[in-house]
């Protein structure tokens, strides 16, 4: 890559990172990109705080391709040794909010699409979503912005995986469960004590295998993590309550795991949501396979990303970064890490054969 055009991209990432952008706060890091493909020359569409770009010559007879990665971040958490909406450089490193999750993935996503927009016979489309409120899974996301795509071939997702290609991701469901008991003095025995039969689920999920096992994601996983009953020592609880959070693999709707949950346990069993389910696409996929030629691992991710909301089309998960620095104090990318972020993704797409 150019020199001139990684400072370009180096100072894109260190704006993001200096603009406010928690999860549906986005709108600064949102007027920024619009400004900055303003500058390219290129139109940029805004739908909530979604930016969205398209090739300059789309032709609706060539298959089209989403890049996508998300502008907002979590809230900084405690620990940071400078202000972490101030991008600092030291030793190689740009210090910052957001810069691994998923500024860096963001920005290599943006210049390869700037590379490609130069490419005057490419036998593809490309459109670009710079998605919000990804970190909360909300539904001003990438999820608002879905229907009013044209039809997809397959989508590429900007995330920290050091470069791997997930092939496959984790699905999320959460539970709400309550066993009902009858309350009564703890004295007597006219009391039917609902942790008892919590006890007795809890037992159930945390034995209960699953029987379709994934390649790459392995069981489904089910954790029972918080749990509530009673008011005072001497009262039988009549209800205790509990959430269970369940990790998906792609053998499994969360509908389907649902339906074998609430026929296996006698408590009673709500579902926050049935949206966020796990993915996967073809380890023989052109893109796939042109990741292949490139040396580059295959994975299951056990993270949830914008992928969850691409279900009429097989996506792969990639960007630089590392995911054990994503919400951490002092986040941090490599210069480098940026750098070849941006050439893989343009090789990726050079060598894919459609």
């Amino acid at each position: 890559m150019e020199q001139e055009l990684f400072q370009q991209a180096k100072r894109l990432l260190t704006s993001l990172i200096e603009t406010f952008s928690v999860s549906r706060s986005e709108d600064g890091t949102a007027e920024l990109l619009v400004k900055f493909f303003k500058k390219q020359g290129i139109v940029a569409e805004r739908i909530v705080n979604n930016v969205i770009v398209k090739s300059s010559k789309f032709d609706s007879n060539k298959p089209t391709i989403l890049l996508n990665s998300h502008h907002d971040t979590v809230k900084p958490s405690d620990g940071w040794n400078h202000d972490p909406f101030n991008a600092v450089s030291v030793d190689g490193k740009i210090y910052g909010l957001g810069s691994n999750d998923a500024g860096a993935s963001l920005v290599s996503l943006i210049f390869t699409f700037l590379h490609f927009e130069k490419v005057e016979d490419k036998p593809f489309n490309l459109i670009l979503v710079a998605s919000a409120e990804e970190e909360v899974s909300g539904k001003n996301g990438l999820e608002c912005v879905m229907p009013t795509l044209p039809e997809i071939s397959f989508g590429i997702v900007g995330e920290p995986t050091s470069l791997r290609m997930a092939v496959a991701e984790k699905g999320l469901m959460v539970l709400d469960c309550k066993a009902h008991g009858k309350s009564g003095h703890a004295a007597h025995s006219n009391g039917i004590n609902a942790i008892y039969k919590a006890m007795s689920d809890i037992e159930w999920f945390r034995t209960y295998q699953f029987p379709k096992v994934s390649e790459f994601l392995g069981e489904v996983k089910m954790s029972v993590t918080v749990i509530q009953a009673g008011t005072q020592h001497n009262v039988v609880p009549g209800e205790c309550s509990f959430v269970v959070d369940v990790r998906s693999n792609e053998h499994y709707s969360n509908q389907e795991l649902f339906e074998i949950i609430n026929q296996s346990i006698e408590s009673e069993v709500t579902a926050r949501s049935f949206r966020l389910n796990s993915s996967c696409i073809s380890t023989t996929h052109p893109i796939v396979e042109s990741g292949k030629a490139l040396g580059l691992e295959m994975f299951g991710s056990p993270t949830l990303s914008d992928q969850v909301f691409m279900t009429k089309f097989p996506s792969v998960k990639i960007g630089p970064g590392d995911t054990l620095r994503s919400h951490t104090a002092n986040e941090f990318i490599y210069e480098s890490e940026l750098q070849d972020g941006i050439n893989t993704y343009i090789k990726l797409l050079e060598n894919i054969k459609l």
